[in-house]
Formats: C-alpha cells, structure tokens, sequence
C-alpha cells in the first residue's frame, strides 16, 4: 500500500472538464504545476515549466495516441460497454466489460465467464475467453477476447465508426476525442494506441514545447499503450504494450553521460524507459509487453524526475513515486497539494517531482 493512502482528497477536487472549459480563455498549459523537492514545495503554473528545467535535461514522452476505446454491446437483451484495452501478439484484444449507469458513464461489473458473447454495433461480435490478471491478483476485471467484425474490419475501424473515449463518473459531460490527444501524440501502423490518455503529456502545448527546445531541454520519445485503469479497481497495472527506439535510447545514455537530468512525462513513460534499462543503467532499444511493476524496493534505474498528474492516494502509482522521489516528497507534495486545492484526474493540474 502507499504510504500516502491516508491522504483524503475531497471529491470536489476532481476535475470534472478541461482547463480550457473551465476557465475560457485559457489553453491546455493554464493548468498549475506543484514542484516537490524533497520537502521543498513551490507553486508553479504549467507555462513556467521551461524555467525550471535546465538545459542538458532530457524529456522522456510517450506518444501514444488514446482510441475511443468504448463501445456499447449487448449480452442478451442486457446492454454493456465494451472498454477496448489492449491489443495483444495474437490478434486478441483485452477487454473490460461495464455496466451503463444512465448517466453517460460506467459502473464495474464482474468479468467473465469464459464463453460469454457480446454483440457490437455494426453487427460485430466478440467472445471473452481467458482471464488477464494483474500481477498478485486473482480477480477477472479484464479478459482477452477474439473479436469478429463483418467484412472482416479490425477493431481500429470499429471504434473509429463507433467508439468515443473511455469516461468516468468524476466527469461533468463526454469531451470529443481531440481532448484527449496529447501534442506528442501520434498514429500507429496497426492501429492501436492507448485505451485511456498518457495524461501527464495533455498540458504541452507547441508554445511549451518550443520554449523548452530554446532553453536547452531535449526530448526523446517512446511508445506506451496505456490499458484500462478504471477508478474503482487499484490493483498493479497490467502487461502493456511497448517500444524504446534506438534512438531514444541513445539520447538517455548521452544525457545522463552528460551530467543532465532524465525527467519522464508520465507513470507509462516511467514503466517503458524502466524495462528497457538494464541492472547497468544503460538503456537499450527493446520492444514487447512488459508487465514490470515499479516499486521503491525496486527502485529505479534511468529516471531522476517525473512529471505527472495528481493520483488517487490508493493508487498503485505512488509507490513509483515513491521509488522515484522518495517518501518525504510524496507525503509532502499531497499534503500540500489538498491544501493548496489543486484538482485531480486526467484534466486536472500536474506535479513535477525533482530530485
């Protein structure tokens, strides 16, 4: 458990609608930036981020690109939602079945069983057949599931046609999809991406981008496939998909050669850039599922910093930051940040964790 599950964050912290929606005349880098440095904290707003980096630093940033990966079916007669997560070696796609609430969003059903046939929009069918499991649980949540379409579409074309993003409760209304590209965003040659936004990356804009560039701040970009990570299950994340190019790889080995700090943007980037690093620290091209889990016990072997949004105190997540920045800066950060009223989830503010 993480140390801050102690930590009450009221639910009027969620935020419930982009930055840009609540506060017109704003863009995506109005949102505020809480900096946490040891027990240090200052206050920050996203647009002052290229000041405090320095040049030689290094953003790692994940560029996939988040699907409209809900889809409404039926089981009989009984409506569902389909919450495509995770396209797998085989073919198969790992799914999420949800119950529709009536009000635009979902409610957690129990998985499986083995067998159990979903009929999609468009005449498409789909069949749960084996149970996907976190690591150190036992629980059904997701399943991997054969998809049949007519005229034998894939699933990108089914949620192109019929899809909208993934929503949660703590949500005032949908958004369109283009709420929920980040800039590095970009589209891959099969299709797939992420079931839910690499949403440390939504508040870059090309302003900040260009900004960073001119202050010396280099990016190295790699792939993460994010899966469902529905708000009421906080078990370890699933295996997902992912890519360090060579490329990447060599800008992270040159900047730490180099004296520079490497700062992931994001928890997804954290997890790729971690299981392409070897016990040496020297990252190397790699590509596949990882199911790594990263834990201050584990620790960590190419990051120095993170840059992220705020998360639930049960989440799994913090133990990264914990392994990342140490307890002190955690604890600290969330305190202030309930003081200091900053808001949660995916269009809420971000924390960068500095050594």
């Amino acid at each position: 458990m993480s140390v801050l599950a102690r930590v009450e964050v009221p639910a009027e912290l969620s935020a419930r609608v982009p930055v840009e929606e609540r506060s017109p005349g704003l863009g995506r880098d109005g949102v505020r930036l809480l900096v946490s440095r040891g027990q240090e904290v200052t206050h920050h707003l996203f647009t002052e981020l290229p000041r405090l980096l320095q040049a030689g630093d290094l953003l790692v940033v994940n560029t996939s690109r988040t699907l409209p990966a809900a889809v409404d079916g039926r089981i009989g007669h009984a409506r569902v939602v389909v919450h495509f997560s995770t396209l797998g070696d085989d073919g198969r796609w790992a799914v999420e079945l949800r119950d529709p609430d009536g009000s635009g969003t979902t409610r957690a059903r129990a998985g499986g069983p083995a067998g159990t046939q979903v009929g999609l929009r468009g005449g498409g069918r789909l069949t749960l057949e084996e149970a996907l499991e976190a690591p150190g649980t036992t629980g059904g949540r997701l399943w991997w599931a054969s998809v049949a379409l007519p005229g034998g579409l894939g699933v990108p074309a089914l949620l192109k046609e019929f899809g909208r993003p993934i929503r949660y409760a703590y949500t005032r209304h949908d958004q369109p999809l283009s709420a929920y590209q980040t800039v590095f965003a970009l589209e891959s040659r099969d299709g797939s991406g992420s079931a839910e936004m690499p949403s440390a990356g939504r508040p870059f804009t090309e302003r900040v981008v260009a900004d960073l560039v001119r202050r010396g701040v280099q990016f190295a970009p790699l792939r993460l496939d994010t899966g469902v990570a529905s708000a009421e299950a906080h078990e370890a994340p699933y295996p997902e998909r992912y890519e360090v190019p060579a490329a990447s790889a060599r800008l992270v080995n040159a900047a730490r050669a180099a004296g520079g700090r490497i700062i992931a943007v994001g928890t997804t980037a954290v997890r790729a850039l971690e299981s392409a690093t070897g016990a040496d620290g020297v990252v190397r091209p790699a590509a596949g599922f990882t199911d790594l889990v990263v834990t201050p016990e584990r620790g960590v072997r190419a990051v120095d910093g993170l840059l992220t949004g705020l998360h639930e105190p049960e989440a799994s997540h913090l133990r990264m930051l914990e392994a990342i920045a140490g307890r002190t800066a955690g604890e600290r950060g969330y305190d202030e940040a309930v003081r200091r009223l900053y808001l949660w989830h995916e269009f809420g503010d971000v924390h960068l964790l500095l050594p």
